[in-house]
C-alpha cells in the first residue's frame, strides 16, 4: 500500500523531508505541503506537489495518513493535535515542544484519536552514535562510568528563527535535543541529578552554549556539551570503561580504541618516573605491552529506518522505534536542564 503524506514547514528541513522520503521510502508518497509563506507554493510547484491553500484545507484531505511538522519550534503542540484530531497520523520534528507539559498534551491528543505519534529523532541512527552504541552493547572495554558527548563549531550564528526565544531557539532546543535523546537511548537507568551552565555569548535572546552533565542512578555521568564559540574542537565521543577507552573523533568517524590487553597483569614498579611535568608514580605513561589499539567498530545505519518503522506501525501494529514515552523523558531532561541553570544548583530528579 502506498501511504500518502503532506509536509506542513516548506522550509530547509521540509523540502529535505520530502527530498528524503522521495529517495528512500518506497511506501510513502508527498502529497502536498502547506506553508504560512505564499512564496513557497511556486518551489511546491517546481518540486511538483500540491500546495495547500489553508491548513483546513490539508486537515480535511481525506486521503492523507501522515503529516510531517517542520515548522518552528513554538507551533508544534497546536499542529500536531490539530492533525491527530483530523484523522492523521503525525511525525513532528524536534524538539517536539518547549516543556514537557505541552508534549504531555500532545500524548493524551493521541491516545484519545489513536492515532500514531513519534518525534523525529532521527540522530539515533546517526552512524557515530552506532558506533558507541555498539562498544558498550558488546562490552568492548567494559562498564562505563563517563561519556562526554559534544557538537562543536565556531560559525558564532543561530540561523534564522533559531535565534528568537519565541520560537523555541537556543542550542539546548536544537542540538541538545539530540544529543540528550541519544544518552537515554544508550543508558538503561533514570537520570537522578542534572548541573546545567548555558551562556548567551553573542545571542541576546537564546543560549548560544551549553554545557549539562547528567547523572544516572546506576552511577555512569555522561556531559553534553553544544558549542558554537569553539575554534579547538574535541572528540565527537570520548567513552571511559572500567577497562579502555574509546574516541569517536567526527561525523566522518575517525577514532580509535584502546584497551587493557588479555592476561596482562601489571605490577608497578616503585620507582619515580620522571617526565617533562616532573617526577611521577600515578602518571607515569602505561607500558605499551599492556595495551591493545582497536579499530572501531563497523556498523550500518540507515535513517529511511524511522519512516520505514512509521509504516509498519499503522500497517501492522509494530514497536514504535521512538516512543511517545522516550521523548518525553527528554523533555523532562530539558526542562531540568533549564532549571539547573537559572538557579546555579543541581536538580534532583528521577526522569
Amino acid at each position: 500500500m502506498m501511504y500518502k503524506s503532506a509536509i506542513i514547514g516548506y522550509g530547509g528541513v521540509g523540502n529535505w523531508h520530502h527530498a528524503s522520503i522521495k529517495e528512500k521510502i518506497s511506501r510513502m508518497d508527498v502529497k502536498g505541503v502547506w506553508d504560512i509563506r505564499p512564496e513557497v507554493k511556486e518551489t511546491a510547484a517546481k518540486n511538483g506537489v500540491l500546495f495547500y491553500s489553508s491548513l483546513d484545507e490539508l486537515l480535511n484531505d481525506k486521503e492523507l495518513d501522515i503529516v510531517t511538522i517542520a515548522t518552528p519550534n513554538n507551533f508544534h503542540k497546536e499542529l500536531s493535535i490539530a492533525c491527530m484530531k483530523a484523522g492523521k497520523n503525525v511525525v513532528c520534528e524536534k524538539p517536539v515542544t518547549l516543556n514537557s507539559g505541552e508534549l504531555e498534551e500532545i500524548i493524551k491528543v493521541s491516545e484519545q484519536t489513536g492515532k500514531i505519534f513519534s518525534v523525529h529523532q532521527n540522530r539515533r541512527w546517526d552512524k557515530d552514535f552506532v558506533i558507541v552504541k555498539k562498544i558498550l552493547n558488546d562490552n568492548i572495554i567494559g562498564k562505563p562510568y563517563y561519556i562526554e558527548s559534544r557538537v562543536q563549531g565556531s560559525r558564532r550564528s543561530l540561523h534564522g528563527w533559531r535565534g528568537h526565544k519565541v520560537n523555541g531557539g537556543g542550542m539546548v532546543y536544537d542540538w541538545g535535543v539530540h544529543l540528550i535523546d541519544q544518552l537515554l537511548f544508550l543508558i538503561d537507568s533514570p537520570v537522578v541529578s542534572v548541573d546545567a551552565s548555558l551562556y548567551n555569548i553573542f545571542s541576546t535572546e537564546v543560549d548560544d552554549n551549553f554545557k549539562a552533565t547528567l547523572k544516572f542512578d546506576n552511577g555512569i555521568n555522561a556531559l553534553v556539551e553544544i558549542a558554537t564559540n569553539c575554534f579547538i574542537n574535541q572528540p565527537r565521543w570520548h567513552v571511559s570503561c572500567r577497562e579502555g577507552t574509546a574516541v569517536v573523533e567526527d561525523w566522518d568517524c575517525s577514532g580509535k580504541i584502546v584497551k587493557l590487553s588479555d592476561n596482562k597483569i601489571m605490577e608497578w614498579a616503585d620507582d619515580i618516573v620522571y617526565t617533562s611535568a616532573g617526577p611521577t608514580r600515578t602518571m607515569a605513561p602505561r607500558p605499551s605491552e599492556t595495551v591493545t589499539t582497536l579499530s572501531l567498530p563497523e556498523v550500518e545505519t540507515d535513517w529511511a529506518d524511522y519512516y520505514n518503522n512509521i509504516i509498519d506501525t499503522i500497517e501492522n501494529n509494530a514497536e514504535l522505534i521512538v516512543k511517545p514515552s522516550q521523548s518525553l523523558r527528554v523533555m523532562n531532561v530539558i526542562d531540568s536542564i533549564f532549571e539547573a541553570s537559572a538557579s546555579g544548583q543541581s536538580v534532583k530528579c528521577r526522569i
